[in-house]
């Protein structure tokens, strides 16, 4: 269970926003951490698309399902016997930008247009 103490002391430390890191345990988390942010009209910024849906100011990271289906081709080539050497090192080369105008406008907060045109999804 998540206790309010990290976002007490970003208000004690006057933070303008908080960042969620990539991790599996604040993702399953993230209605509760929403909350607390909300509470305390901190803005939310993390990679998982679903804060941002959920009420979060937005979400950038890569695309994660994209992500999965390349990891499945890389452990069908290794169930193949092909040698891990020969599989090269990758990176993301997908990213997905999700904005949520709804949190902004509640925060006071605005995009600049040229950002909101790059954006995947822009939730009104």
């Amino acid at each position: 269970m998540l206790n309010d103490d990290a976002f007490q002391a970003a208000v004690g430390n006057r933070s303008s926003a908080v960042v969620v890191n990539d991790d599996p345990v604040m993702s399953g988390y993230s209605q509760t951490v929403l909350r607390m942010a909300a509470e305390r009209k901190l803005p939310i910024a993390s990679v998982y698309p679903q804060f941002a849906t959920n009420g979060g100011l937005m979400a950038y990271g890569p695309d994660l399902p994209a992500m999965y289906r390349r990891s499945a081709e890389y452990v069908d080539r290794i169930l193949r016997r092909e040698k891990t050497a020969n599989l090269p090192v990758e990176q993301p080369s997908k990213f997905t930008l999700v904005i949520n105008l709804k949190t902004a406008k509640a925060l006071g907060l605005a995009f600049p247009p040229t950002l909101l045109a790059r954006a995947d999804e822009v939730i009104e």
